[in-house]
């Protein structure tokens, strides 16, 4: 089968949970449930775009289809930041209460912290990219220690506040926080996809890459700081989902077995809206809310990356 026979049913299938999602028991209530699952759907699109995107670039970078954008600390440095405005600030204050303060507020931290460090690991042009992978893990491990600490010390009744941050949850997403977040992933895809072709050529390696006469350097340094931003605006939209990823991008490998990046990513997308919108129908209709999304996700996530990691071992 064609790999654009592949993504036309991809896309008929998204449609259809799409459409399922939308419509099935609404009972006449059109008015009132509709445009609030239309918010709901469009929160999952966009964030499943932007994870198989940001996945996908990362792991063409890295050359390693085990590692997500969520090595180098975002999803912890996010929490960490909830946890700290909590407990120092309380869960009245404005950063708290407010989502759109709370959203900005996220969003530029966890960028400008990306930023900070490529800047300081990519200064001297000579850092390896595991020396960044390596630093963001130990960050990450860092921001997580901080957070377990202060949600110890933490008052019981704020500390209820800090959980609702830490899974992601797609039933409160607020409705021009969804058209912002839309706003910054449609700027990073476009940027994105005018180096689409340099992708398929990254994935040789960086020495064939420099004599096909691509800039190297320059193209990781651009993609990674667009997986940051989409990371970050989706961890900010919904909360972390630490695997998802990795599921989404290693099936699109599979399912399509071609190197144009323009098939994995799209195709990747096509499954992230697939997987989120039917997995929310599920929880919903089927466990009725007593389970939310991002536990069924990070378990099964969890299981796929141990079959990752002992089918690598076993190739090896």
């Amino acid at each position: 089968m064609r790999n654009s026979t592949k993504l036309l049913i991809l896309t008929v299938l998204a449609a259809v949970f799409c459409g399922l999602y939308l419509f099935h028991g609404l009972n006449g209530s059109f008015d009132y449930a509709l445009p609030r699952r239309g918010i709901k759907v469009l929160a999952m699109v966009i964030t499943g775009v932007a994870i198989a995107y940001s996945t996908v670039i990362f792991q063409t970078i890295t050359h390693n289809r085990i590692l997500t954008p969520s090595i180098m600390g975002l999803d912890s440095l996010y929490l960490l930041l909830q946890t700290m405005v909590i407990f120092f600030l309380g869960s009245g204050h404005v950063t708290v209460v407010n989502k759109h303060v709370n959203f900005i507020l996220s969003v530029a931290t966890m960028v400008v912290f990306a930023l900070l460090l490529y800047r300081f690991l990519f200064k001297s042009g000579k850092q390896p990219i595991y020396f960044l992978l390596l630093v963001g893990i130990i960050v990450g491990t860092f921001f997580g220690s901080i957070s377990t600490f202060l949600q110890v010390l933490i008052d019981p009744n704020e500390f209820l506040r800090v959980q609702d941050k830490m899974f992601a949850s797609f039933n409160n997403v607020s409705g021009e926080l969804v058209w912002w977040a839309l706003g910054f992933v449609a700027i990073a895809l476009i940027i994105g996809w005018r180096s689409i072709d340099e992708l398929d050529v990254l994935s040789l390696g960086r020495d064939t890459a420099i004599n096909l006469g691509v800039s190297y350097d320059k193209i990781v340094k651009r993609m990674l700081v667009l997986s940051a931003v989409l990371i970050s605006v989706s961890t900010a939209l919904v909360g972390p989902i630490t695997f998802f990823g990795l599921i989404v991008a290693n099936l699109s490998y599979q399912f399509f077995k071609t190197y144009k990046h323009s098939i994995l990513i799209i195709g990747a997308s096509v499954m992230s809206v697939i997987a989120l919108v039917g997995g929310q129908w599920v929880v919903e209709r089927v466990f009725t809310f007593s389970t939310t999304l991002s536990v069924i996700i990070n378990f099964i996530g969890g299981v796929y990356f141990i079959y990752l990691l002992l089918k690598e071992s076993r190739s090896t």
